[in-house]
């Protein structure tokens, strides 16, 4: 069976390099069996701040692009968010996104990745992991943090990580997937 991974871009700043990671990360999830891969990028989706009247648990959506974010979350089955780290905390443009929903969200698994510096963006990807369990999603305890990322940059604009982060990685993918698979029941349920 299988499963829906969403790979979200957390970054819209100029001069991001969140695409570069995301397709590292989209190349390493699609070899991995039983993933439908779906990168998406908040910088096309361009969410305005939380502009619906309404809580987003009635799903009562009066926007566009909200009734188009909202239907493109309740398809997945899991998430893998790709985040910078901007002092200390994931990026506005990310918690904005996530909070723009809620329903959407739940019971499903996610995964962090996240960059940066010298802690690779730990800190942020520890700010979202709680953000995530608030919002019940099941956030896995393993994340994959890509410090000093700039170095693994090539010329060619291609990121290639040490081999520890690699099999971090892929580590994740495992129990994303085993989450992914037993989460898919309790969604039924609530339907």
């Amino acid at each position: 069976m299988s499963l829906k991974v969403k790979i979200i871009l957390g970054s819209t700043r100029p001069g991001r390099i969140v695409p570069i990671v995301g397709k590292w990360v989209e190349e390493l999830a699609r070899e991995q069996n039983g993933f439908d891969v779906e990168v998406v990028d908040l910088k096309e989706i361009d969410l305005p701040l939380l502009d619906e009247a309404g809580h987003p648990r009635a799903q009562a959506y009066e926007h566009e692009h909200t009734k188009k974010w909202a239907a493109k979350i309740a398809e997945a089955d899991a998430f893998v968010f790709l985040t910078p780290e901007y002092n200390s905390f994931p990026s506005a443009a990310l918690v904005n996104a996530i909070q723009a929903l809620a329903v959407e969200w739940e019971r499903k698994v996610a995964a962090v990745v996240s960059y940066g510096g010298v802690s690779g963006g730990m800190r942020a990807a520890q700010e979202l992991r709680q953000l995530l369990v608030n919002m019940n999603v099941m956030a896995l305890p393993q994340s994959v943090p890509v410090p000093f990322v700039f170095n693994f940059i090539g010329d060619d604009g291609v990121l290639r990580p040490e081999q520890p982060v690699v099999d971090g990685l892929k580590g994740m993918f495992n129990e994303l997937a085993v989450w992914g698979e037993a989460l898919k029941p309790s969604r039924a349920q609530a339907a």
